[in-house]
């Protein structure tokens, strides 16, 4: 083995691994790391981070950090479990990072949410802008669980000199996401509900809020590819965007999504239930100028890949 490899052998852990976006990001840092360097993914069964026990087990012998384990969901998840999201993310990431800065670990890669913006951010939303207001009150909790991670991150790099970043991807999707109706976000939702509908030959289905509200989706592996990119590129201590840039109505989407179906039946409004934060949609500049990201997936491409994987997966 040369004097070269030698040095960049490292131990990457990556917590919330066997996860959605969990394994593409193992399979896309397996590929771009020399093969000596070894990948450890903690079971959540096996180390449950709230416990600081096993978190300074987790980095025992880590180099670098992925921090992507979080307890998530969509709009309904967060109206009901808001204590449970804002404990459990807080909790993780805190005691995570500081047995990272306790063990001497080189460098902490958190992810935070795009819920983490203001309710009200001009669009695109800037990496600035992330303190200039309250998040959408559905998402608070959660969002601000997250954030508290960002100031972590900033404090312990101007005390210790800790190397962690923050990453604050859009909301992803793609094949393998959860399509559990208790827990998922839009578009695995809206995919299962007008499968069954169209299965079922309902004659409606009923959509939550008023389908104004805008949001930007970015596909699973795009994701992966950037917080890679990020991890092995990226040593500052500003928070970077991760897009698309691509902005849609949920009324689009819900259109698009039930015609690659094949569902004709009426589309109901519910505008009695809320619609989330207005607009949502990243400036991506900062992640393309400071490590190259780009997103290669479009988005109908992703549409169709993450729908036929659901048809694959869950027959009828």
């Amino acid at each position: 083995m040369s004097a070269k490899k030698k040095q960049l052998r490292k131990l990457f852990v990556i917590t919330g691994g066997s996860g959605f976006l969990g394994q593409h990001i193992l399979g896309e840092l397996l590929k771009s790391v020399f093969d000596e360097n070894v990948v450890f993914v903690p079971s959540s069964k096996e180390f449950d981070l709230r416990d600081f026990k096993a978190c300074k087990k987790v980095v025992s012998m880590a180099d670098v950090v992925i921090h992507l384990a979080a307890r998530v969901g969509g709009i309904g998840y967060n109206l009901k479990n808001p204590g449970q999201l804002f404990y459990d993310n807080a909790i993780m990431g805190i005691q995570l990072m500081e047995a990272a800065r306790l063990k001497g670990v080189e460098k902490f890669v958190g992810i935070g949410t795009i819920c983490s913006y203001p309710k009200f951010t001009p669009v695109p939303f800037k990496e600035e802008s992330i303190w200039d207001g309250y998040p959408e009150e559905t998402n608070a909790p959660y969002g601000l669980a997250k954030k508290m991670l960002l100031v972590q991150a900033q404090a312990y790099r101007q005390q210790y000199g800790f190397n962690a970043i923050t990453l604050f991807p859009v909301n992803l999707y793609g094949p393998g996401d959860n399509f559990n109706p208790e827990s998922s976000h839009v578009i695995p939702a809206l995919i299962k509900k007008f499968v069954e509908a169209r299965i079922e030959r309902k004659k409606s289905v009923e959509i939550w809020g008023t389908g104004n509200a805008t949001r930007e989706f970015l596909f699973v592996k795009d994701a992966a590819r950037a917080i890679v990119l990020a991890t092995l590129k990226y040593n500052k201590p500003d928070p970077v965007n991760i897009g698309s840039g691509m902005e849609i109505s949920i009324r689009d989407l819900v259109y698009i999504i039930s015609k690659i179906i094949g569902y004709q039946g009426e589309i109901v409004w519910d505008s009695s239930k809320p619609d989330g934060q207005p607009r949502r949609c990243l400036d991506v500049s900062r992640a393309r100028e400071e490590f190259g990201f780009k997103a290669r997936t479009s988005f109908s491409d992703g549409i169709r890949k993450t729908i036929s994987w659901y048809l694959a997966n869950y027959p009828r």
